[in-house]
């Protein structure tokens, strides 16, 4: 059996100093998940984070970021 994850869509977006990663993969058990990472420069090296969110708490996770960028605009 396979564990490989399969990517089934991804978006880089440069902002500054620090790029994001939004993709969207699947695993093995087919179940969704979407990974945003955050890369940036730190002296010569790079520094990387990483948050998941699984399907069922997609809705939950976006409703809340929705929130926060709205609140930001304000």
């Amino acid at each position: 059996m396979s564990t490989q994850k399969k990517e089934l869509f991804s978006e880089t977006v440069k902002a500054g100093s620090r790029t994001y990663f939004f993709d969207v993969k699947e695993s093995a058990s087919g179940s969704k998940y979407l990974v945003i990472n955050e890369s940036r420069k730190v002296g010569e090296s790079h520094e990387h984070k990483r948050v998941m969110a699984f399907e069922e708490d997609v809705q939950s996770f976006s409703e809340g970021l929705k929130k926060a960028v709205e609140f930001m605009g304000k």
